[in-house]
């Protein structure tokens, strides 16, 4: 008599009922995505962020900050990141004196365990208006920054427990970069091409800085920049258009030496603007350079372009600079 625990050598057992081995296949796997939910969720990242963190249920990515909100309670997680350094000093002095000068009570500090690399967080309390609530501070080391996550919950918000906020700071994810598409699209202006120049950095609903990285480092850290910005105001007369571009491309910082070459009106994309170009000297470097500030004028502001390049190279860089600047079109 054979065991019910006996496998008959003589019986291939997927061919013994097909069916049935596929549905029990099948019923494993959703007990194994039942188990981890956490992991068949991927981290949201707000628009140019470059940290992310699975949400908890009832917040989304704000539209004013980056970070996630639920509006209904004033519930909030802000993400930002600080220099490398920053982790060390932080670990050093983020206790509960350095704490109560900003009007919170230390609950609890605890080294915390992420993929991203070491971290610690910190739980506290704090009233502000009457209002009490509780907010957690994650500091977590990545490899050129480090993430800082603020979560502040109104003690009323009986949804968002310390399990649910410690389960989303798990979550914590660090891209490598932040797609171009999606940093100029923070910005109240549109850039159809960026003739070569890398996106250095980004002021949502203000500016935009392109690099080009020298060639030859022993020219200098750059061989041309371009600053992009869309300001409010500007001068309501024609006639006012010369002075005031004098006036603000006396405030560029970072040169020297400056001798003005040109200086005129200038239509660009059909609109009034006014060019002024120089030549002058880098700062820092020393290193011979050649400045052009665009300003396009429109209704109720103006947008700034300023361009900077390595004398030597200049006809180049001149002419991809003017390339960028036909291509920027407001929203």
């Amino acid at each position: 008599m054979t065991s019910a625990l006996t496998i008959n050598p003589r019986v291939n057992p997927m061919r013994a009922n097909p069916i049935r081995t596929f549905a029990g296949f099948a019923a494993l796997l959703a007990l194994m995505l039942a188990a981890t939910p956490a992991a068949a969720q991927e981290a949201v990242y707000p628009p140019g962020s470059r940290i992310g963190l699975v949400p908890p249920p009832g917040m989304v990515t704000s539209k004013v900050f980056k970070g996630f909100e639920d509006p209904d309670t004033n519930s909030a997680i802000l993400l930002s990141i600080m220099p490398a350094t920053a982790y060390a000093e932080m670990d050093k002095t983020l206790n509960a004196e350095t704490l109560k000068t900003q009007g919170l009570v230390l609950e609890k500090r605890e080294p915390m365990r992420l993929n991203t690399g070491k971290a610690f967080v910190v739980v506290a309390k704090q009233t502000d208006d009457k209002t009490h609530y509780r907010k957690w501070l994650l500091v977590a080391a990545a490899d050129d920054f480090t993430a800082l996550v603020s979560v502040q919950i109104p003690e009323q918000a009986k949804a968002y427990t310390d399990n649910v906020v410690r389960a989303a700071l798990a979550t914590l994810s660090v891209r490598a970069s932040v797609p171009d598409d999606e940093q100029l699209g923070l910005l109240p202006f549109k850039v159809g091409d960026l003739a070569g120049f890398h996106i250095e950095s980004v002021l949502p609903g203000r500016a935009l800085m392109l690099v080009d990285p020298p060639k030859d480092p022993s020219q200098g850290t750059l061989d041309a920049r371009l600053i992009v910005a869309a300001t409010p105001g500007g001068p309501s007369e024609p006639t006012d258009r010369p002075n005031f571009a004098r006036l603000i491309f006396n405030e560029i910082a970072g040169i020297r030496n400056v001798q003005i070459t040109m200086s005129e009106p200038l239509r660009m994309n059909g609109q009034a603007g006014y060019q002024t170009m120089a030549q002058a000297k880098d700062t820092g470097t020393g290193i011979n350079i050649m400045v052009v500030q665009w300003l396009r004028f429109g209704t109720g502001g103006f947008i700034q372009m300023i361009g900077m390049g390595r004398a030597d190279i200049w006809t180049d860089v001149l002419a991809r600079l003017r390339t960028v600047r036909d291509s920027i079109d407001p929203k």
